[in-house]
C-alpha cells in the first residue's frame, strides 16, 4: 500500500527537489504543506502539480489548530520536515521568525505525530548546529560531535533537533534527524551564495565576499541529498542522527572564482565586512550513512556545478521572479 507522506516546506529549495525525487522513484502519495513565505515558490513544482499522488496545502506549521485539523483529516504514514527559516543573515537581523517556525513549528508537528499515531518522523537539519571547526583541516563533524551553534539560525535548528530526539526517547516516536552540508542545485532561492553570485556575475555586478573569503564549506548536490533522506526515512532505526556530506570542501573564494570562470564574467570580487558569528569551517564525516545505508554522492562538484549553472541560465524568469521577493 502506498504511503501518504506529509512534506513540510515542500515549496522551498530542498523540499521541492525532494518531492520531485520521491514522485519519480516511489509510489508514495505526497501532501506538501507550505506557508509560501518569500522562499516558498509553487513554480518549483509546476511539472508535477497535476500528478494525482500530489496535493498542495497552504498553511503554517506553527499554527497549532491548523496542524491538528490537517493531521485529523489526512491520516499520514510519515512526516518529513523541511519547513524552516534558513538564512543566517536574516536570523541575525530578526530571530523571531526562526524561533517560531524552527522550534515552535517542530514542536507542534511532533505533538501531532504523537496524538495521531503517525509512525515515522524525519527532521531535516544542518551541519551548522555543530558550530565551527576553525582552521583545523584534520577535524570533521561526526554524529557524536557536540552541538555548539553560533548564530540564531543554527541555534533554532539545534533546538529543534533536541526536541525531535527527546520525543523519540520519551514517547517512543520513530524519529530521526539528518544534518547536511551546504546544498546547491535547481530551485535554490537566489539569496544563497551560488545562485546569488551566479546572477550577479551574469549581470556584470560586483561579487561581495565576506571577510577574506577563506571560510570553508562542504558542498552537496541537492539531488544527492534527497536520495539520502529517502534512504534514512525508509531504513533508519529510530533515534538515529545522520550526517550527509558531499566530499567537496571549498572556500567561498574558490566558489566565487569557479563561478566567474564558468560564466566568463568580468565581474569583480569585492571584499566586504565579515558576517557576525561567521563560522570558519564546516566539514562532514558521512561514513556512517555510507556504511550503514549504502549512500554516497552520485555527483562530483565538477559535474554538478555546471549542471546547476546551466539550469539557472535556462530559468532566468524564475530567478527574476524570486529576486523581486527579496
Amino acid at each position: 500500500m502506498s504511503r501518504k507522506i506529509l512534506v513540510t516546506g515542500g515549496a522551498g529549495f530542498i523540499g521541492s527537489n525532494f518531492i520531485h525525487h520521491v514522485l519519480a522513484t516511489t509510489d508514495w502519495q505526497v501532501v506538501n504543506l507550505d506557508l509560501l513565505t518569500y522562499a516558498g515558490n509553487l513554480e518549483n513544482l509546476t511539472e508535477i502539480e497535476s500528478d494525482p499522488r500530489y496535493t498542495f496545502v497552504q498553511g503554517d506549521i506553527a499554527d497549532g489548530a491548523f496542524v491538528d485539523q490537517l493531521f485529523a483529516k489526512e491520516h499520514f504514514n510519515g512526516v518529513i520536515n523541511f519547513a524552516a527559516e534558513t538564512h543566517v543573515d536574516r536570523s541575525i537581523v530578526d530571530s523571531s521568525p526562526f524561533i517560531r517556525t524552527n522550534i515552535v513549528g517542530t514542536h507542534l508537528l511532533l505533538e501531532a505525530c504523537r496524538k495521531y499515531d503517525v509512525p515515522r518522523y524525519h527532521q531535516v537539519s544542518t551541519d551548522e548546529v555543530y558550530g565551527d571547526l576553525g582552521d583545523d583541516s584534520s577535524e570533521f563533524f561526526t554524529e557524536e560531535t557536540p552541538i555548539d551553534p553560533n548564530c540564531p539560525y543554527a541555534a533554532a535548528k539545534a533546538s529543534a533537533d533536541l526536541l525531535v530526539l527527546s520525543w523519540q526517547r520519551t514517547y517512543g516516536l520513530h524519529a530521526t534527524v539528518s544534518r547536511a552540508s551546504n546544498n546547491y542545485g535547481p530551485y535554490q532561492f537566489p539569496e544563497k551564495l551560488i545562485p546569488f553570485f551566479l546572477f550577479r556575475a551574469m549581470s556584470g555586478e560586483d561579487l561581495p565576499v565576506y571577510g577574506d573569503g577563506k571560510n570553508i564549506r562542504d558542498w552537496l548536490y541537492v539531488r544527492d541529498h534527497c536520495e539520502a533522506i529517502r534512504r534514512i526515512f525508509e531504513k533508519s532505526e529510530p533515534g538515529e542522527v545522520w550526517n550527509i556530506g558531499g566530499h567537496n570542501e571549498k572556500t567561498n573564494l574558490e566558489i566565487t572564482d569557479l563561478i566567474l570562470k564558468t560564466t566568463g564574467s568580468d565581474s569583480q570580487i569585492k571584499f566586504v565586512e565579515d558576517r557576525k558569528a561567521h563560522d570558519r569551517r564546516y566539514a562532514i564525516d558521512a561514513s556512517k550513512i555510507e556504511k550503514a545505508l549504502g549512500w554516497t554522492p552520485a555527483h562530483t562538484f565538477e559535474e554538478a556545478l555546471p549542471l546547476t549553472i546551466e539550469w539557472y541560465r535556462q530559468h532566468r524568469d524564475w530567478v527574476e521572479s524570486c529576486r523581486k521577493k527579496v
